[in-house]
């Protein structure tokens, strides 16, 4: 890109801006000095906008059509993504694309190729449990809350002694939410139900006791799996058979049928006693609701697990086991997989942690550069490479040797180390979309307002850098006068200075950015000195000459020179050759000699170049006519607050702030037109800072328009008219 095409109507106050930023080699920083209330805010606000892909309007006329748009030189339209406005100070700016800035893809590539194995292998086994147990949702959450856990794997490895107990396996077939349905669990949990299980529990165990097969240490769940296991394993093809002890009669079993057979009477004789019946119907009474029905039918199929009801949560576990127990070729193969990619994960995290990565260099930029109370670490570099997580940062203060929080951090910060440290969060934005290679506009408003000048050197310094990243244009918007030569200086290369630095003027209807000449903002003086011919140059130089004399102590020539920003008796009477004069003085190296019309009044000289600028209306930006131009009306004003005050003993004995002690006296004078005042008062106010000029500080000057400056005058020259002045 090497044009940026803007177009904008009625956008936040902007009636209407048409401009094109030339990003050509020399030219990547374009620097906007935007007057208060002219544009910077708007402009900032409508380019973020279009960043974020949000409609831009005119909130006082929201009726009106907003135009924006914003285009290369080949008319395509910039993409959204290529627009980061950096905006003074934005208290929940978080970067976007942070993750790019800890990617080694040789490191990424042996973690993910380990773990997408694992994973493959977990995720058969999660879809396998989640058949059997009727699951759709949360399975592995579930599963490790069972067995207070946080990681499946870990979980995993903590159960395989539990899967030796095969007694587990009769829970595979119990789909899980028909026990452990939110309102099953409610009803269970009730002292009532508790009471009826209780009262079960006792009665079941009692009969068990008295059975003439089973005991409370061998009862009907063990036998069961006994004869499960012998017939897995071919006992009874082996022609073996089982002797059972019923009521001390020994009784031999050839084949698995024949023993089942046994088991299941002994237990149905059991499950049929009258009392445990009448208990069990309690609990049947109780389930009234579909899904409380549901859970009856479980029951009545396999009425063992009333006696588990009282342990909800163990019985939770053993369900779990029997999943597990249901897939165990899968569970080993997840165990396998694992244990066989921990050497080279641990590898490849050992290597991460040795890695420098783009997060500590940017880390190392704010460290180094910026002055605040603390410095950065990054916690977890190793999990942010290759895991994917956000990298922690621990914040230390100055000789504190433990970290602390951001929350804290943030608690304790002044409001300008808080703009600094909102300043991280913007180089790590930078510095990702430069590692990304992505080209991008940066629209920089005022980023280095309210900072000290240690911290707002160190921001231009690294604006510098940016301004030589590829693919990277900057946009620099600000009302901070002394921040634009700053960054003109130091960032604008030799030919960028002549051609990208703008200032927005106002017009009627319309916003323009007028181009800054550069001699305007590194020394306009030594401009000015080189043109004496130039009337208006001759006269701007005043200012300048009258401040060098007071800084000199050279009270003869102050004291001329201020004859010609006041009226005094002499004022209309010094001449060219006598600033000359002065001029040699005081500058000491200074060409004269195209000066003319030597013995003509500098006085007229003000008079004749105002007039002449007042009928141009130009809003081109030129320091010398604004300064020729405040000259004239307080010379012109004070003229007529003379004559109309009429105290000659009055007007002598001012010896300082003559303009302010004259309106002031006016003032007092009865019967004096109300308009009048108005027009004074707007006199005093607007000139002093223009009149009493240096090369350090001439921003109120520039803030203030030709149009302003040129209708003051002529109201200055209505009074006069009016007494016959003029």
């Amino acid at each position: 890109m090497e044009k940026l095409n803007l177009k904008l109507q009625h956008c936040y106050g902007i009636d209407h801006l048409e401009h094109t930023f030339d990003f050509t080699k020399e030219k990547s920083v374009q620097i906007i000095y935007a007057p208060n209330g002219i544009m910077k805010t708007s402009l900032a606000k409508t380019f973020d906008d279009y960043s974020k892909g949000k409609e831009s309007s005119d909130q006082l006329s929201p009726h009106l059509t907003t135009v924006r748009d914003i285009f290369d030189e080949q008319g395509e339209k910039i993409s959204e993504e290529s627009i980061f406005v950096i905006k003074s100070y934005e208290k929940s700016f978080k970067p976007t694309m942070v993750s790019t800035l800890l990617v080694n893809e040789e490191l990424k590539s042996k973690y993910e190729s380990v773990n997408e194995k694992i994973e493959a292998e977990t995720k058969k086994l999660i879809s396998n449990i989640n058949k059997i147990a009727g699951l759709r949702n949360d399975t592995v959450v579930k599963f490790c809350e069972s067995f207070d856990g946080d990681s499946f794997i870990e979980v995993l490895f903590s159960i395989s002694e539990h899967l030796k107990e095969k007694s587990n396996e009769i829970y595979s077939d119990i789909k899980y939410n028909k026990i452990f349905d939110p309102k099953v669990v409610d009803l269970v949990k009730t002292k009532d139900f508790q009471d009826c299980i209780i009262d079960y529990i006792t009665k079941y165990d009692d009969l068990v006791n008295n059975s003439k097969l089973f005991k409370k240490e061998f009862n009907h769940y063990n036998a069961l799996t006994i004869q499960k296991q012998l017939k897995e394993n071919g006992y009874f093809k082996a022609n073996h058979s089982v002797v059972l002890n019923l009521s001390g009669e020994e009784q031999h079993f050839q084949d698995e049928a024949s023993l089942l057979d046994a088991i299941q009477r002994e237990q149905e004789e059991i499950l049929g006693d009258a009392a445990l019946k009448e208990i069990f119907d309690k609990i049947d009474q109780k389930l009234t609701t579909s899904t409380l029905r549901e859970f009856r039918n479980l029951l009545l199929e396999k009425r063992f697990l009333v006696t588990e009801l009282r342990d909800l949560e163990a019985l939770k576990r053993k369900m779990w086991l029997s999943y597990i127990l249901k897939n165990i070729e899968q569970y080993n193969l997840v165990i396998e997989e694992y244990e066989a990619g921990q050497d080279i994960l641990n590898e490849v995290l050992l290597q991460a942690k040795q890695e420098r990565t783009e997060w500590e260099k940017v880390i190392e930029i704010f460290n180094s550069r910026f002055y605040v109370p603390y410095k950065l670490e990054i916690e977890n570099k190793a999990d942010a490479i290759v895991k994917d997580k956000d990298p922690n940062i621990h914040y230390f203060f100055n000789n504190v040797t433990h970290h602390v929080e951001k929350e804290v951090l943030l608690q304790v910060l002044s409001q300008g180390e808080k703009r600094t440290f909102y300043l991280l969060n913007i180089i790590f934005e930078i510095e990702s979309r430069r590692n990304k290679g992505l080209k991008t506009v940066l629209v920089v408003d005022d980023i280095a307002d309210s900072f000290d000048y240690k911290n707002k050197y160190a921001i231009v310094e690294y604006l510098k850098d940016i301004a030589s990243y590829e693919n990277f244009y900057l946009i620099v918007l600000t009302h901070n006068f002394d921040f634009m030569r700053t960054v003109q200086d130091r960032i604008s290369t030799s030919e960028s200075k002549y051609h990208a630095t703008f200032i927005a003027m106002k017009e009627t209807d319309s916003i323009i950015l007028e181009n800054v000449p550069y001699k305007y903002i590194c020394n306009p003086l030594k401009n000015w000195k080189r043109d004496l011919s130039d009337e208006t140059k001759l006269i701007a130089s005043i200012t300048f000459a009258r401040n060098l004399a007071e800084y000199i102590g050279d009270t003869a020539n102050f004291k001329k020179l201020t004859s010609l920003l006041h009226l005094k008796d002499d004022t209309k009477h010094l001449r060219v050759r006598d600033i000359e004069n002065i001029y040699k003085e005081i500058f000491k190296e200074i060409d004269t000699s195209k000066l003319t019309n030597k013995e003509e009044t500098v006085y007229d000289i003000i008079i004749r170049s105002a007039d002449m600028i007042a009928t141009q209306h130009s809003q081109k930006v030129n320091l010398e006519n604004k300064i020729v131009l405040s000259i004239a009306i307080r010379l012109k004003a004070e003229e007529y607050m003379i004559r109309e005050i009429n105290d000659d003993a009055f007007v002598s004995n001012i010896k300082d702030c003559q303009t302010g002690k004259l309106l002031g006296k006016y003032r007092d004078i009865p019967n004096k037109r109300n308009s009048s005042v108005d027009v004074l008062e707007r006199v005093n106010i607007m000139t002093p800072e223009n009149i009493h000029l240096n090369s350090f500080m001439f921003e109120p000057i520039l803030d203030l328009s030709n149009d302003h400056l040129i209708k003051l005058y002529n109201d200055v020259n209505d009074l006069l008219n009016q007494v016959g002045c003029v």
